[in-house]
């Protein structure tokens, strides 16, 4: 007895949205991902600190499924970046945590500080070298020659940087969400 009256009106209302879409099928709505705010602390990178905030301004354009903030004072930071007079390098911790060098080794030879600083966080977003590489991919670094001045991430690093954090939620510590 149940089942027939609501038989009638279900099939009803089958049969209008159906005619409304012309039998074709709608997607459903989605729920937009959490950002995975990463904050970092540029302090200590003494000449370096303009060309920092540019890569984390560039990273923050390039991808969604993570943004770089500067640190507020008296907060930890997930990134700490400090200039120095060796080779630049990353030393990552866990993914999106870590210590950049901005070693000016690199710089007196020729090589573009947006590009290392950008070169660099890309290891912290867990990025691997590709060397060599064309001056087109940010992670080829310094294989890529001190004319190339590329501080920007190809697809393939983006889509990269997306799946690693997309659907994470940030652990305990300075990492909060947006969104």
């Amino acid at each position: 007895m149940h089942t027939r009256t609501l038989t009638g009106p279900l099939t009803a209302a089958l049969l209008a949205t159906l005619s409304l879409t012309a039998g074709q099928a709608t997607a459903a709505p989605t729920t937009p991902t959490a950002t995975v705010v990463l904050t970092y602390d540029a302090g200590s990178s003494a000449e370096f600190r303009s060309a920092v905030d540019r890569s984390a301004a560039i990273w923050n354009e390039s991808v969604d499924a993570v943004e770089l903030r500067p640190a507020t004072a008296g907060r930890r930071a997930n990134i700490r970046v400090l200039a120095d007079n060796g080779w630049p390098r990353a030393a990552r911790t866990t993914l999106g945590n870590g210590t950049v060098y901005i070693g000016r080794q690199a710089v007196d030879q020729g090589y573009d500080t947006i590009r290392i600083s950008a070169h660099e966080l890309g290891h912290i977003l867990g990025l691997p070298d590709r060397k060599p590489g064309p001056c087109s991919s940010l992670m080829s670094g310094s294989s890529a020659g001190t004319a190339c001045v590329n501080p920007y991430p190809d697809t393939r690093e983006k889509a990269e940087v997306e799946a690693a954090f997309a659907g994470r939620t940030p652990a305990a510590g300075p990492r909060t969400t947006v969104g």
